[in-house]
């Protein structure tokens, strides 16, 4: 497609599809969220054509092969010259399209993702009956088996492969297991994992077949996810239950090693201050300060005590730990750039109000200085400090701003 997006991503692969007189479906997740209104996009689409991979290939410039376990074909749309009013890029733009071409292949490993929409025509399909749990799903959370209509697991294929169901599984509970906004904001990840509603599929798991270990973009498309979706501490904590976080993302399985004095944070040791900290965000579909929450003590189980300091260190340490992993997974560096400054300055904030402008300027100069703020106010939160700091440090920049 040389001519680029005329449109949008979506409308322009549509139409050349349609042109040459082929179909374009919406499926699982996207089908999901277009179904549900889900407002804040995956950064990847989901979709299925009756084109094969050699039309594809001759109507899209860029085509690439990541491999069967993730899809035929992918294609990536350009990020937007200019933001929406909101700021965010407009629907679509940014994203990695993954295609499906012929016939339908394996089954998806849960019923629930067996859902599609035409492109063209916004008709959804439901082939595995599930309309009911939908609707239902539109405006209760999803419940424990036993519990009602939103049983859990929701059609769990046992012929599918651990990895990608383990994976599945993970993502359906951080984006469509709390219901509309609130509903299960007081449930925390120690409660799901402790309760009723991960135990039966964690069951169930264990006599899947297993398949290949994920790959690298697999895990990639995987946390990502998880962190643009409401509930990314619900997914985290069911991967970390099942041995997965352990096996694949041990530097952030260590968070668990690091413990907290009770005083400072009681809600737990640093693997229990992180997943608590999602609870707060404001912009859930912010990557970035997803990304710089989940690593910002990713240091704490490296650093050694030096007198006072417990944690000696931890900023930069947590800040090289979380640029490592981010290029080891292939995320954009300027990615990993913006969470290594995020992670390396997060304790900056609570010392703002009293230290001199030589030292700060440079940070306060910095585009990503509220998106710091922001950190600051979610690890606050997150410890039941209050946010008196948090406000003390933002008066601070406002003047800083003002003076300048």
């Amino acid at each position: 497609m040389s001519a680029g997006f005329p449109v949008s991503p979506g409308a322009a692969i549509a139409g050349a599809l349609h042109d040459a007189g082929y179909a374009l479906r919406l499926r699982g997740y996207s089908a999901l969220d277009s179904y549900l209104g889900v407002k804040k996009p995956l950064p990847f689409v989901q979709a299925e054509t009756d084109a094969d991979i050699a039309v594809l290939a001759r109507l899209f410039e860029g085509l690439r092969f990541p491999g069967v376990d993730l899809a035929d074909a992918a294609l990536e749309t350009p990020v937007p010259q200019a933001n929406t009013a909101d700021g965010k890029p407009p629907m679509g733009y940014g994203q990695t399209w993954y295609f499906r071409c012929g016939e339908p292949g394996e089954p998806p490993s849960y019923a629930l993702l067996s859902f599609t929409q035409d492109w063209r025509t916004r008709r959804f399909y439901d082939p595995a009956g599930l309309y009911p749990l939908l609707r239902a799903l539109k405006g209760k959370p999803l419940k424990a088996e036993g519990e009602g209509l939103l049983s859990w697991p929701v059609g769990l294929d046992p012929q599918a492969g651990y990895y990608r169901a383990l994976m599945d599984g993970a993502l359906i509970l951080a984006r469509y297991g709390e219901g509309p906004p609130g509903t299960c904001a007081d449930i925390s990840a120690a409660d799901i994992s402790a309760g009723p509603v991960m135990r039966p599929l964690l069951q169930a798991l264990q006599t899947a077949p297993k398949d290949p270990s994920p790959c690298l973009e697999a895990q990639r498309l995987l946390l990502t996810g998880l962190l643009v979706s409401p509930r990314p501490d619900w997914g985290l904590e069911f991967l970390k239950a099942a041995g997965f976080v352990d096996a694949f993302w041990p530097e952030i399985a260590r968070l668990d090693q690091a413990d907290h004095a009770k005083e400072y944070h009681p809600e737990g040791n640093a693997w229990n201050h992180t997943l608590e900290t999602f609870r707060y965000r404001k912009r859930p579909g912010d990557l970035v300060l997803s990304l710089a929450l989940l690593f910002h003590d990713a240091g704490k189980p490296l650093a050694v005590s030096s007198g006072a300091k417990r944690f000696n260190g931890h900023a930069e340490l947590g800040a090289r730990t979380a640029r490592r992993f981010l290029e080891a997974l292939e995320f954009p560096p300027e990615i990993a750039a913006q969470v290594f400054f995020l992670v390396r300055n997060h304790m900056l904030p609570a010392a703002l109000p009293r230290l001199p402008l030589s030292r700060t300027a440079e940070v306060l100069e910095s585009p990503l200085f509220p998106t710091l703020l922001e950190l600051y106010r979610c690890d606050e939160s997150s410890s039941f400090k209050g946010l008196e700091g948090y406000y003390r440090s933002s008066a601070a920049y406002r003047a800083y701003l003002r003076q300048r």
